[in-house]
């Protein structure tokens, strides 16, 4: 029932030839980042464009998005806002996602496949993303901890660059998660709460990142209990992402361990679509869900 048609760099692929991800997004995101920070300490347009010799219509062109800013002028506004480390950093990656640096995540070709590099991309595209998983937190969700114990138990071999260069990616690609654009819901089997990876600390943080991650306006998370898990779940993640009109084909994407399928067959999307439809209808409602994580971290925390 859920055969699919694994992609290969050879074959043509409708997947290889959309549109690349426009990071107008990201832009607009720094600028209302930028604009919040300045409103914070009271400061006018006029007071602050003497601090990066610019004029009032371009630190206005700035907050809006709609003008790409230098990086020096971006970190030498904030420091004047007082930003503290977490909002440098937060901004350092909204600016290598701007219109400077469309295809951000290509700097990490030498740590990531090509067919996951491609996920991110369609990810910066999509206006709903319904991922599925029945092992381990969704890669979308997952805490630099949680992943680190992950990355190193499947890559024993890896060099420490390299492990900490794909624990930045994921870090990094969670910037969609506080866009307006796209829906993410996010359906986890119950065991995978249970499941201590990396031990009681590390799962505490993760089940805590997991609650603060849900309180965005876009991110639905709904836990699959386990008698219906048992019932309904596949035995593998699957990623649906859909996209606006104009824009490419909705798509299924499915990770093996050293590989990754995309459906793009209308009759085995359908396919996917009902298991999905399935799981979501089984959840647990997002307020329910919710408790079930909050009990899950609380169990874990008596435990330390």
């Amino acid at each position: 029932m859920f055969a699919v048609r694994k992609s290969t760099e050879e074959e043509p692929d409708p997947v290889a030839r959309m549109s690349r991800a426009s990071s107008a997004a990201a832009g607009r995101l720094l600028g209302e980042m930028m604009r919040a920070m300045r409103i914070r300490r009271g400061l006018t347009l006029k007071e602050v464009a003497p601090i990066i010799r610019a004029s009032v219509s371009k630190i206005s062109r700035m907050e809006r998005g709609e003008s790409p800013p230098k990086f020096h002028d971006v970190m030498d506004l904030a420091r004047h806002y007082g930003a503290d480390t977490s909002e440098l950093s937060e901004l350092d990656v909204l600016y290598r996602q701007t219109a400077h640096n469309d295809e951000w995540h290509e700097q990490y070709a030498d740590v990531t496949p090509d067919y996951f590099r491609r996920l991110i991309s369609l990810e910066g595209q999509a206006k709903r993303i319904i991922t599925y998983e029945n092992q381990v937190v969704p890669g979308l969700l997952q805490e630099p901890a949680y992943a680190e114990v992950l990355l190193r138990a499947a890559l024993p071999d890896h060099p420490e660059d390299k492990i900490q260069r794909r624990i930045k990616l994921r870090v990094e690609r969670q910037v969609i998660l506080r866009r307006p654009v796209p829906e993410v819901v996010a359906l986890i089997d119950e065991g995978v709460l249970r499941r201590p990876v990396g031990g009681l600390q590390v799962m505490c943080n993760q089940l805590d990142f997991l609650l603060e991650v849900a309180k965005q306006p876009t991110v639905s998370i709904r836990v699959v209990p386990f008698v219906a898990a048992a019932l309904h779940s596949p035995p593998y993640p699957i990623t649906h992402l859909q996209f606006d009109d104009g824009g490419p084909a909705e798509l299924i994407y499915v990770e093996a361990l050293k590989s990754a399928n995309y459906v793009t067959r209308p009759n085995e999307i359908k396919e996917h679509r009902l298991v999905l439809e399935r799981l979501m209808q089984a959840t647990e409602d997002w307020s329910a869900s919710l408790e079930v994580i909050r009990k899950a971290r609380d169990d874990y925390f008596a435990q330390l």
